[in-house]
């Protein structure tokens, strides 16, 4: 029998036993591979792995490539030339904001009368004519004649059988329940008292004054509290940081000043009333203390956090000042003046279509990912027989 083998081996083609050969090592490398992934799988499902490896990477960002210390001492030299040029670009940028910012008031000027009638249509104050209420739609929208005199009855039935609503109702309170940014500040006890808010107005600063816009809220007298007129004021800088002239990328927000709202009593959502029971640690006995805290509401938007002079913040108040300098920021550049358009949810529609190329190249590094998969020997097709929810077809 062993010299049967011994045979059969001998007439093997010694080209057949490199294939052969070749094929195990394949095999056996392909098992590395497979091995090397699932470690890596492993590796990167570590909490721990994964916040030394982000640590490593955040310690990578800015450091320099080491090419700058290879140049010879005269190049340096040229190109600390060029940053100096650098700086007194970031400065003659810096006026350039300003006289924006002087641009940005001359025109808030000639807005102002069309947001004024926008706020007093809205009110009820004025009844816009025929003339002014009439919108020609899209051409893909236009109706016949029979079908705009048919649509006009039913309208004309539908407000008999209604009252006669003043004005455009809950105007602002919808704008907001619209805008992600703003809604998800609102809190089912704010709506009530937003129902109230007539209008909302931009002021800009005087010539020669430091920088600065304020956001005015104007409210009809309400039970809620006795103000009419909320405000609050963002304090802008448009100038280089001496230490860091090179961050400079347009005026920034320093700080916001809010305002006093005079609660009618019983009626301060801001602040809520809870029950704690303390057992004494002596005797055992139980008592039940009161004690008010803090409540999430809107109208927490008009205290916010005080800035140190230092300028040293905690993280929790930092994330809270960036947070309403975004919102401050986006009412006043979006809200206020294309108020109507996130009324009707046109605006919003314009906002999600900015971010349509962005969705595509995710769809499409999704496919990416999705094919890789498929070549992937591990890839068991069966796992994702089912899509997840966010893929289902409503």
């Amino acid at each position: 029998m062993a010299d049967m083998d011994n045979k059969d081996q001998a007439e093997l083609d010694p080209a057949d036993l490199e294939d052969v050969e070749d094929v195990e090592e394949e095999e056996t490398g392909e098992d590395v591979n497979s091995k090397a992934r699932q470690l890596t799988v492993q590796m990167m499902q570590n909490p721990q792995i994964l916040a030394a490896l982000q640590e490593r990477l955040d310690g990578l960002v800015g450091s320099p490539s080491g090419y700058m210390e290879s140049l010879p001492k005269v190049v340096k030299r040229r190109v600390n030339a060029l940053k100096n040029l650098q700086v007194k670009c970031a400065h003659i940028e810096a006026k350039f904001y300003e006289e924006v910012h002087e641009l940005e008031r001359k025109y808030a000027a000639l807005y102002q009368p069309l947001f004024d009638k926008r706020s007093d249509i809205v009110k009820a104050a004025y009844e816009p004519t025929e003339e002014e209420c009439e919108w020609k739609a899209d051409e893909e929208e236009e109706l016949t004649e029979e079908m705009k005199e048919k649509a006009k009855v039913e309208e004309e039935k539908k407000d008999e059988e209604k009252e006669d609503p003043k004005g455009v109702p809950e105007f602002w309170l919808t704008v907001f329940k619209n805008v992600d940014l703003l809604s998800d500040m609102l809190q089912e006890h704010d709506e009530p008292i937003l129902k109230h808010l007539q209008d909302i107005k931009v002021k800009f600063s005087d010539p020669g004054q430091p920088m600065s816009f304020s956001l005015e809220f104007n409210f009809e007298p309400n039970e809620f509290f006795t103000n009419t007129l909320l405000t609050k004021t963002y304090k802008m800088r448009s100038e280089p940081d001496e230490n860091d002239p090179f961050s400079f990328d347009g005026p920034e927000i320093m700080g916001c000043t809010g305002c006093t709202i005079d609660w009618t009593k019983g009626k301060n959502i801001t602040l809520k009333t809870i029950k704690k029971k303390q057992k004494h640690k002596g005797r055992g006995t139980v008592r039940t203390v009161t004690k008010t805290v803090p409540n999430d509401s809107f109208f927490n938007f008009f205290t916010p956090p005080d800035v140190p002079e230092s300028g040293d913040l905690d993280e929790d108040s930092e994330a809270v000042l960036a947070a309403d300098f975004e919102i401050g920021h986006f009412i006043r550049e979006r809200i206020v003046p294309r108020a109507v358009l996130y009324f009707t949810g046109e605006a919003i529609e314009d906002d999600d279509d900015d971010y349509d190329e962005e969705g595509e190249e995710a769809d499409d590094e999704e496919g990416e990912e999705e094919g890789e998969e498929e070549n992937d020997p591990d890839y068991d097709p069966k796992k994702d027989a089912n899509p997840p929810a966010e893929c289902k077809q409503q």
